[in-house]
């Protein structure tokens, strides 16, 4: 009687219990509110799944998510912000998420102005002198074509014979490629190798391609410059899944 009864209560009992146990993976649609700023581009990450999404210009989101899932909420406008969902977060049409405008409140400014010192006057730099990199220093010095400014209005012969001979087309072309090196210096500053590998599943062998590969996009590059690390992360993920459907489509053929 016994062993009937342990039987009966493995057997129906415990798979119950493990099927009320798994999560169920919904999409959960919310809204950023707050007093002031606007609420764009609000970096949106489950810290379960480490599935992101990002507000659009009205603030609204959606992500998959389940109960007990944490949704952090990062930009560089608002406090940083974590929500564990209960079910009552599911129930509800739209998650309603307030977020507070990053303010630095300071007690007393006193502002001096001394217009004779500068780095200018501390000779620390010529008067008038522009930085240039390496390569824009041999482009200027080929063709007298300032990568700030354009073409200078006085050319002398020299100029003219790299024009017509093609080495002011290599030096553009060698004045792009720093450039772009730069950009891969800066990113491989905020994410190491193992980034690359673990977070975004890209095979050792591609990480160089890889970078080279999201130098190319104008809109991760101008992100990039601004500096803002929540939407550069976003931007490198979604680079990424459309760079390993790339690797993986050239594999199979």
């Amino acid at each position: 009687m016994n062993r009937v009864l342990l039987a009966f209560i493995i057997f129906t009992v415990v798979p119950n219990r493990a099927l009320g146990q798994q999560k169920t993976v919904e999409t959960l649609k919310g809204k950023i509110v707050a007093e002031s700023n606007s609420t764009e581009g609000i970096y949106i990450i489950n810290l379960k799944t480490e599935k992101a999404t990002v507000t659009d210009e009205n603030g609204y989101f959606h992500i998959q998510a389940s109960v007990c899932d944490t949704l952090m909420f990062s930009s560089t406008q608002f406090k940083g912000l974590k929500i564990e969902l209960s079910p009552n977060d599911f129930s509800k049409e739209l998650l309603i998420v307030k977020m507070k405008p990053m303010m630095n409140q300071l007690k007393e400014v006193l502002v001096y102005q001394y217009k004779n010192i500068n780095a200018v006057a501390l000779g620390i730099i010529p008067k008038g002198q522009r930085s240039y990199t390496p390569a824009e220093r041999r482009l200027k010095a080929a063709t007298g074509y300032d990568a700030h400014i354009g073409l200078n209005t006085s050319l002398t012969i020299d100029p003219l014979l790299n024009m017509f001979s093609g080495r002011a087309a290599m030096l553009r072309k060698e004045l792009e490629v720093e450039r772009k090196e730069i950009l891969m210096k800066q990113i491989s500053t905020l994410f190491d190798e193992e980034y690359f590998l673990i977070n975004l599943k890209i095979p050792k062998e591609y990480i160089k391609g890889f970078q080279f590969y999201i130098v190319e996009n104008t809109s991760f590059v101008s992100t990039l410059r601004s500096k803002n690390k929540a939407m550069i992360t976003f931007l490198i993920g979604e680079l990424a899944l459309k760079y390993n459907k790339i690797i993986s489509d050239e594999t199979q053929n």
